[in-house]
């Protein structure tokens, strides 16, 4: 919704139908185009066919947002290699063919552009309970900075962002598991990383949108290979 309103039209991939129509009209609502393409991240050939996809339905192609993931909190000590599997393919692989169709569009078209991924404040600091998803945002970075490397000298900037406790789904499944693990009550492990936000509040997903609308934008132009935290002062590096 924050990049339809800086002016973006926008191409919706997920694996959910009837949520992308739902969030495609609302865009439209606010006067920009969209248009929806069901895929799995971890199948490399679907995000190439969503690329090509969001160039013929919108007649371009500017940004790529690699924002699927998923969570996992699981005691280092019981992680499974299916678990394993599962989230570096999605965490990790998914972002690494994001990467690939994008800057390959791009030099199809002959044009600069812009690759933004998603990793994490567990991207910058390993949390217990959290050490495989914490393992797949640092991979985030890595890839983030030697994609900026490469394709600098295409005009691409590669970039990504680095969310803390946002209140959302997410962080309630990683609520509802830590409190099966560890004994906790639920709300207390969201309260508990609730508290040591320096700005005294949970962040929001519009806090996270206004972030990724600077990197779309072209105040970002000389800003490649960073994964800033945008955490409220949770994580510091």
């Amino acid at each position: 919704m924050r990049l339809a309103s800086d002016g973006a039209d926008i191409a919706l991939v997920d694996m959910n139908e009837d949520r992308m129509r739902v969030v495609a009209d609302e865009v439209q609502t606010r006067g920009r185009r969209a248009t929806i393409f069901r895929a799995n991240v971890m199948h490399r050939e679907e995000i190439y066919a969503a690329v090509d996809h969001a160039e013929k339905e919108l007649q371009g192609f500017d940004i790529m947002i690699n924002n699927a993931g998923i969570v996992q909190v699981q005691p280092l000590s019981h992680v499974t290699p299916d678990e394993v599997d599962k989230i570096f393919k999605i965490n990790v692989e998914g972002v690494l063919w994001g990467i690939q169709a994008a800057a390959r569009k791009f030099k199809q078209r002959k044009q600069k552009g812009k690759i933004i991924s998603a990793s994490s404040i567990a991207g910058h600091e390993g949390f217990p309970l959290l050490g495989i998803y914490s393992a797949t945002k640092f991979a985030v970075r890595a890839l983030t900075q030697a994609a900026a490397k490469e394709f600098a000298a295409d005009g691409i900037t590669v970039n990504a962002y680095c969310p803390g406790e946002v209140g959302t789904d997410m962080w309630v499944e990683i609520d509802k598991r830590m409190a099966e693990i560890t004994g906790a009550k639920i709300g207390e492990t969201y309260d508990k990383y609730v508290g040591g936000i320096a700005l005294g509040r949970a962040e929001t997903p519009e806090d996270v949108a206004a972030f990724v609308s600077f990197l779309a934008g072209p105040d970002s132009d000389y800003m490649t290979g960073q994964a800033p935290l945008i955490d409220g002062g949770l994580v510091y590096r």
